[in-house]
């Protein structure tokens, strides 16, 4: 089935999120938008993704468990999960490789951990953008541990790509997908990286606001509309 999608998705728990961006509205908003599947991809975090869910479930929209972690040489990716166990898993596990950054809400913003309600229940200390101590090459096989699947970042962005960062994109970083942000880019960035058509490319919105959330422009076919479903078709490119 074809289904419309939007992979890359931040919460309140993002210090980069708008507040608004609760689960119960950002689930219900891409709802209204007419997407059939999203991705929680908060920064270096899950947190919030249990929650949405749960929404996701009643609203009838499927949201897959994610994170948009940032590694060492500040890097941004998608990681996602087939479930909220593996992914609350390899949370744990990034909790143990951030540095012990305070936040600063005044400059940063809260950092809201909610349930299914929109229930504030509490508001993450540790400062959530910052490089965690993992590497780029590391990256890859250890979300494959927990059962996930990665990409890299909007590539075409100026910071916190992998372009941006390391100067390029190849096989030997071993991915078969890579997230475009600005669709008109694309045709440039295959001619400049070869690679590239050979990967799947992805177009999400990396939202940040509800008002940011995409329309339903692309589609991704899948069996069925379920993360374990998205995760096996991601593996099998």
């Amino acid at each position: 089935m074809n289904l419309y999608y939007d992979l890359h998705i931040h919460s309140c728990l993002s210090p980069c999120g708008d507040n608004d961006m609760t689960p119960y509205n950002l689930v219900n908003m891409a709802k209204i938008m007419g997407l059939d599947l999203i991705a929680l991809t908060d920064h270096n975090t899950c947190g919030n993704c249990r929650a949405a869910m749960e929404v996701g479930q009643e609203a009838g929209i499927t949201v897959v468990p994610g994170m948009e972690l940032c590694t060492a040489e500040e890097v941004h990716n998608v990681c996602l999960f087939p479930e909220i166990d593996a992914a609350e898993r390899f949370w744990r596990f990034v909790q143990t490789r951030l540095p012990p950054i305070k936040n600063k809400v005044k400059i940063f913003g809260n950092q809201y951990y909610m349930d299914a309600r929109d229930t504030v229940l509490g508001d993450e200390e540790i400062l959530l953008n910052t490089g965690a101590f993992i590497s780029e090459t590391e990256l890859r096989p250890l979300v494959a541990e927990y059962g996930g699947f990665c990409w890299p970042a909007h590539i075409d962005r100026s910071s916190y790509s992998l372009i941006s960062q390391l100067g390029v994109i190849d096989e030997s970083f071993g991915f078969t997908v890579a997230e475009i942000y600005d669709r008109t880019k694309t045709d440039g960035l295959k001619e400049k990286f070869p690679v590239l058509n050979e990967m799947l490319i992805l177009h999400n919105s990396d939202a940040h606001y509800l008002e940011n959330i995409k329309e339903p422009l692309d589609v991704i076919d899948l069996p069925e509309n379920t993360p374990a479903a998205l995760i096996t078709a991601l593996k099998a490119l």
